[in-house]
């Protein structure tokens, strides 16, 4: 059995060649694409059972690649988006995987995924579909998150994202530093999260960090063109990839 997984972020790609292993008794072969342009090429090459795919890939919209070359497989979303896409996936009959999932919730999607197309119930996805899904995305990105809910041993707590500084990648899920320097777990991935998160306030400084604008205290030059950066309340310095400092300084600007 041939699958292509597309995904950007690596812990979560490792999680579903996990669940995969789990799920299946017999012997999968495993293409991965973390891009459009990858994912491209590997369907141009091959044919596959089927896919798991991210929304958003290191180049773009996982949308836009299945416009362009449409497969006839079955494709399972994966992704944390749960408000509007999530009500279009199932308004459209798409197979989609909220995270964070659990091997049983991967299981049952596979299971229902599996049946529909053996009996010839599934419907590759329309140039109108794929529409409609970039539509309900982009009308979701309009509205930021406001507040994120923290569950704690003690009860849950609301954590507004104004009061973030900085967030930290940490596999399927991130720490947060909160304005007084407290560590808070968001059982989110990095990607999944700074697609919430008002562009203007948020900026992605390299793969694994996020930070607030109205925290940032002090910015130095560093070498390779990267840019050290002091956040109020946090010890530790964080700084820029070589390939994002560019875009970094035009952020600042505005």
């Amino acid at each position: 059995m041939n699958i292509l997984i597309l995904e950007d972020e690596i812990p979560a790609y490792q999680k579903l060649q996990k669940c995969l292993d789990t799920f299946f008794d017999e012997k999968t072969s495993i293409s991965w694409g973390r891009s459009i342009a990858e994912g491209s090429e590997l369907l141009k090459a091959t044919n596959y059972d089927f896919i798991l795919s991210d929304i958003q890939l290191l180049d773009g919209l996982s949308f836009d690649l299945f416009d362009k070359i449409n497969p006839n497989c079955p494709i399972i979303f994966c992704s944390a988006h749960d408000d509007y896409l999530f009500k279009a996936f199932h308004t459209n009959g798409i197979a989609y995987i909220l995270k964070p999932y659990s091997q049983n919730d991967f299981n049952k999607a596979l299971e229902k995924y599996q049946s529909l197309f053996k009996q010839g119930n599934y419907d590759t996805l329309s140039s109108k579909t794929l529409k409609a899904l970039k539509n309900a995305l982009q009308e979701e990105n309009t509205n930021f998150k406001e507040r994120f809910v923290i569950k704690k041993s003690t009860g849950i707590q609301l954590l507004n994202a104004t009061d973030i500084a900085l967030i930290t990648a940490s596999g399927d899920f991130c720490l947060v530093i909160d304005k007084d320097g407290k560590r808070h777990t968001i059982s989110q991935n990095l990607g999944s999260i700074h697609q919430q998160l008002n562009p203007k306030k948020f900026f992605k400084i390299n793969r694994s960090e996020i930070i607030n604008i109205d925290f940032i205290e002090k910015i130095e030059s560093h070498f390779k063109n990267r840019l050290l950066i002091s956040i109020k309340n946090y010890k530790e310095k964080v700084m820029t990839s070589t390939s994002k400092t560019a875009d970094f300084r035009k952020w600042l600007e505005g």
